[in-house]
């Protein structure tokens, strides 16, 4: 059986809560850009990409946070798009994030090629709709 996009998307949600890079890698195309809001508390300009990328993906959610819960709720295909919705809860010793959060994504052939979290669920749903 063939996952659909969304499926793929929710087992790459699935993989980011256990903290399972080897899965995340297993559902990321070789190419994927993943632009997250951890990044930028990291110090970074530029997205996350390929594997390597992804690695330092990990590498800086555990430097940055000592805790980050995120909870998809709505998930809504759109093209060649996932558009979803939900909630984040991220703690650091230098500050404390927690509300509606919303992210795109982009598979082809079964593999994340592209996703990037926004700062809220509106900024998802206004940067999809502006294509």
């Amino acid at each position: 059986m063939i996952a659909t996009d969304i499926e793929v998307v929710k087992a790459m949600f699935a993989a980011f809560a256990d903290r399972d890079l080897k899965t995340v890698l297993s559902l990321a195309h070789e190419d994927i850009e993943f632009t997250a809001v951890t990044g930028e508390h990291a110090g970074r300009t530029e997205p996350y990409r390929g594997h390597a990328g992804m690695r330092q993906y990990f590498r800086d959610v555990a430097a940055v946070w000592e805790e980050l819960r995120l909870t998809p709720r709505e998930f809504r295909a759109e093209g060649d798009l996932i558009l979803v919705t939900g909630k984040v809860s991220a703690r650091s010793r230098a500050r404390t994030v927690s509300g509606s959060t919303g992210w795109i994504w982009r598979v082809r052939d079964g593999k994340v090629v592209f996703g990037k979290v926004y700062a809220s669920a509106a900024d998802a749903i206004a940067a999809l709709e502006e294509g």
